[in-house]
């Protein structure tokens, strides 16, 4: 498994115990409950979105039988979606303090997590056109069994 897989999901459970941290602060203080959208992006953007993200890697290449089309796209995606998304966390987080001048740390954190999901679709959308390319052409060729990555 390639570094930047287990990195996603790695950082989906880190951001999993940041969100249960967080709904356990909320329900012993119940004032925190000004930080409900904090908590709600570190579980579902963080814990779910970034384990799909990994495992998507992972487990869609194999299913259609051609390698990631872009390792380097797949990194950036890593660091765009951590970063955005702690920037997304910041901006909820300071929202409540400082109104609606922490638009802005949500916008940008949430424009870089948003470009790194892009860079995921992009990234996989191109893989699974090649390994439709290559079928395309083993057929063409007379062979029918199915290509596989390992």
């Amino acid at each position: 498994m390639d570094w930047f897989i287990k990195a996603f999901i790695r950082a989906s459970l880190l951001w999993f115990a940041a969100g249960i941290v967080l709904g356990v602060c909320m329900a012993i203080e119940p004032r925190w409950v000004i930080y409900r959208p904090a908590h709600a992006h570190m579980n579902v953007v963080g814990w779910l979105t970034m384990l799909v993200f990994g495992v998507g890697y992972q487990l869609l290449p194999r299913l259609f039988g051609h390698p990631l089309q872009s390792r380097k796209l797949a990194i950036a995606h890593l660091y765009l979606a951590n970063i955005g998304l702690a920037g997304m966390v910041a901006g909820f987080v300071a929202q409540p303090h400082i109104g609606a001048d922490a638009r802005w740390i949500t916008a940008t954190g949430g424009a870089a997590f948003s470009l790194g999901a892009l860079f995921w679709v992009w990234n996989l959308w191109h893989t699974f056109n090649a390994a439709d390319a290559r079928q395309r052409a083993r057929e063409q060729s007379g062979h029918s069994a199915l290509p596989t990555v390992d």
